[in-house]
């Protein structure tokens, strides 16, 4: 059972109809119910909007605890600010993130001479720091879809597995025991974005 995490915001139905795709005959819910998402094998974190915003919502919900409990403890998908969440501070409105990762989220802040657009949007590609269950059938150097002006700084290199570059190379997916989050959006990615979920779902932690 998979529990696609519901805070009111975020892109929820294009990542519920691709993992019904790929997997129909498992079932998936698109929930704020704290009882069932603790039920579920597995959670996906989908993120679009503000980090205040989700954080808000989330302590709204009464999610923010079952969130962080479930990606202590089972396989956990974060995706964009899903993966940002993950961290210990924001930049984007100052707030505290969970924790998990070390290290700090911030924004794009290019050089004049570096006329990179922020947001950062559209396809680029990811180079794998190193291999995971996630990037089974995926190469190193193939191209997913993004969408965001903040990104994650600090990061252990223990922790990176994946970078991208934009004026400069940034850590754009991490992976940690049953966790793994990438700041790009798979659900948009086309066919390696629908392969990244299918490995997910067949992920044995």
């Amino acid at each position: 059972m998979i529990a696609i995490i519901d805070y009111g915001i975020g892109n929820l139905k294009s990542v519920h109809n691709a993992v019904r795709y790929i997997a129909p005959k498992i079932p998936s819910e698109v929930s704020s119910d704290p009882d069932f998402i603790k039920k579920a094998d597995k959670v996906i974190f989908p993120g679009q909007g503000a980090m205040p915003d989700c954080i808000k919502e989330l302590d709204k919900r009464g999610l923010r605890d079952i969130v962080i409990e479930s990606a202590k403890k089972k396989p956990f998908l974060g995706i964009c600010l899903g993966l940002q969440l993950l961290f210990e501070k924001s930049e984007e409105g100052n707030v505290d993130g969970f924790g998990i990762f070390e290290g700090k989220i911030k924004k794009f802040q290019p050089q004049k001479q570096e006329r990179i657009k922020i947001p950062h949007m559209g396809w680029n590609k990811v180079q794998q720091s190193k291999n995971h269950p996630l990037w089974k059938n995926i190469s190193s150097g193939s191209s997913f879809y993004f969408v965001h002006s903040f990104y994650a700084a600090d990061v252990k290199k223990e922790y990176v597995t994946g970078t991208t570059d934009h004026g400069g190379e940034f850590t754009c997916a991490i992976a940690k025991d049953n966790i793994f989050a990438a700041q790009f959006h798979p659900e948009k990615s086309s066919e390696l974005g629908l392969q990244l979920l299918d490995n997910f779902i067949s992920w044995k932690v």
